[in-house]
């Protein structure tokens, strides 16, 4: 599986797209504000550049994908207001895997200018947007052209399926029964992944530039404890049970696994001192509940089961990558994750059920 031809999330603004179902990502993103925004002003109070130039990596398509910027120019516009300074204009660059639904972002942009027009405090200065269709393990951008990156929740993703995954028969990710070659092998290639990410930010960032970043990541040292993997585990209970039933092939379904690495933050902060070109400003861990409408209220009946929430949440996310491995009809689709949903409902029923964050935010080195 090309984990760069099939890795997107569920495009345009239907019932199943990311764009309707990713208000766990925008909480997240909610939750980061105050760590964004400590970054964003030591580096703008620092620089004062005349173009301030963004990079969201990852973006996706939807609200969140422009959340995060405005957010950004919004803090930057507020300085300028308390500093009397005429406000920079805005170079910001949307990246995603090519197969990201860039048209709906594009698409928004016009209603997303005018609304920050409305909501500055002070005249905000012209935003020029570009799509940067491509992978962030690898160079996107020319030297020393970034003063900030943002990223969230997506380096979590790997940029292929790690190799010597044969043993993780039965499973679709790691989990508790993988052997521990299998979690080796994931954990190689999160360091491969992420040292590369770090040395292509390094050469194109400009010197003092920032990055914060967020991963869904986990607390424990077990890189197979439920807190990140259980998730998984759950959707690899209903795809073995469609192998009993014959409505998949064993072979094809042991030959699936997700490309993705949930790392502590102790692997994060090793990986970063270890590469050697960024400075830690801050390093937190956060969590957010599994349903991201969990304690909400007066909410249409439909939205108050949290199993509901969290299958659309993860169909958003995982259909593409099934779709692309299994060449799943909807009518299968429709089949795991309606199976997906009970189980879910069930295990948090049952127990605390929450998605781990590990944010962290960074400086260039001289």
């Amino acid at each position: 599986m090309e984990v760069v031809q099939v890795l997107r999330m569920n495009g345009g603004i239907g019932e199943t797209s990311y764009a309707q179902n990713s208000l766990v990502q925008q909480k997240v993103i909610s939750m980061t504000r105050p760590i964004t925004e400590e970054a964003i002003t030591d580096l703008y109070c620092g620089t004062f550049p005349k173009t301030l130039v963004i990079a969201d990596l990852g973006c996706s398509s939807g609200p969140n994908t422009l959340f995060a910027v405005s957010e950004i120019i919004k803090v930057v516009e507020k300085l300028c207001g308390k500093l009397g300074r005429q406000s920079p204009e805005y170079q910001v660059f949307l990246n995603d895997l090519p197969g990201n639904d860039f048209n709906t972002i594009f698409r928004s942009l016009p209603g997303f200018q005018e609304r920050m027009k409305k909501q500055a405090e002070a005249v905000t200065g012209p935003c020029f947007f570009n799509g940067v269709p491509g992978s962030f393990h690898g160079r996107l951008f020319p030297s020393n052209s970034l003063h900030f990156v943002h990223s969230s929740y997506s380096l979590q993703w790997l940029s292929q399926v790690p190799e010597g995954l044969e043993d993780n028969k039965g499973n679709i990710y790691m989990a508790s029964g993988s052997p521990p070659s299998v979690l080796k092998a994931y954990y190689l290639q999160f360091q491969k992944d992420f040292s590369l990410f770090l040395n292509c930010r390094f050469n194109e960032l400009v010197l003092g530039g920032r990055m914060v970043l967020t991963f869904l990541g986990r607390r424990s040292p077990d890189p197979s404890s439920k807190e990140c993997c259980y998730i998984w585990e759950l959707l690899a209970m209903v795809l073995n049970e469609m192998v009993l039933e014959g409505i998949i092939e064993e072979e094809k379904f042991d030959s699936f696994n997700i490309p993705q690495y949930t790392p502590s933050p102790f692997e994060v902060q090793s990986e970063i001192e270890k590469e050697g070109s960024f400075i830690i400003d801050r390093l937190e861990v956060s969590a957010v509940n599994w349903d991201a409408y969990h304690n909400e209220f007066n909410l249409a009946d439909a939205f108050k089961d949290g199993g509901y929430n969290v299958a659309k949440c993860m169909r958003a996310v995982a259909e593409p990558l099934l779709v692309g491995h299994f060449g799943f009809s909807d009518a299968i689709i429709e089949d795991i994750f309606r199976q997906y949903r009970v189980l879910v409902a069930d295990r948090m029923a049952r127990e605390k059920t929450e998605f781990v964050n590990v944010i962290v935010a960074m400086t260039k080195k001289g």
